[in-house]
């Protein structure tokens, strides 16, 4: 079984956030962003990469391997998640968690913070404000997720984890199963369900840019297709989903 990977975050700040509020039904709400294109311009994974490769922690083999994963993903066609993953964090292989994670918190503040979009902070800003439960669930690595937490009122993440050794140093393999695709449904389902009780919250809205975020927009109240893919337009539009130009 994948251990845990869903981050409970206080907000380190000297206001505390509001306690979730619920719907008329009395269900807890809660409002579900996608990471990657969505929350930022841009895929922290493939900037991981060539941030990784330009400073030579992965080598030039590993490189195209994972460029011609990536042609593969752009076409549609059926990927390995898992492989990918661990292919990146080769980089990583074998050094202590601490070390890798805070690595990737700097990763997250030199490259990323910059790329968070603006509209997306406001919204998760009012959500939080009407009591309702910001959650991020995304298939980027979870360190860069949970310092991405400090900047941002995101309750609780679920986001993809790697295995540890029994020294407490990173392996190049994926813990459980990435959350990518209609995992982040399956994932957030069960997440709520040992939060709150099977029928005791509610997916209010959801935001996603990626053809692979349907399951999450259609489980929603609300679905809401971020600069979408030419694929989740077509969707966004047969469904009535509201596209936002972010």
């Amino acid at each position: 079984m994948p251990s845990e990977r869903v981050t409970d975050h206080t907000p380190r700040s000297e206001q505390s956030s509001p306690a979730p509020s619920s719907s008329e039904s009395g269900k807890v709400r809660l409002a579900v962003f996608d990471f990657d294109g969505t929350s930022i311009d841009g895929n922290s994974p493939v900037m991981l990469v060539s941030h990784l490769a330009r400073r030579r922690m992965i080598g030039k083999r590993i490189t195209l391997r994972i460029a011609l994963w990536g042609l593969r993903y752009k076409l549609r066609l059926p990927q390995n998640e898992s492989w990918v993953r661990g292919m990146v964090f080769s980089a990583f292989e074998g050094k202590p968690v601490a070390e890798v994670d805070a690595y990737l918190a700097r990763f997250y503040e030199d490259k990323i913070a910059k790329r968070f979009r603006p509209e997306a902070a406001e919204t998760m800003r009012r959500h939080a404000e009407e009591g309702v439960v910001v959650v991020v669930v995304s298939a980027t690595f979870e360190p860069i997720i949970i310092r991405c937490m400090q900047d941002h009122p995101i309750q609780y993440q679920i986001s993809t984890r790697m295995k540890v050794n029994y020294d407490g140093t990173y392996a190049c393999e994926v813990d459980g199963v990435p959350v990518e695709g209609d995992r982040k449904m399956i994932e957030l389902r069960r997440f709520a369900n040992a939060k709150w009780g099977e029928g005791g919250w509610e997916l209010a809205a959801s935001y996603g840019d990626h053809h692979s975020d349907r399951a999450l927009l259609a489980g929603a109240k609300q679905g809401f297709a971020v600069c979408p893919d030419r694929p989740l337009g077509r969707t966004a539009r047969e469904r009535g989903y509201q596209v936002l130009e972010w």
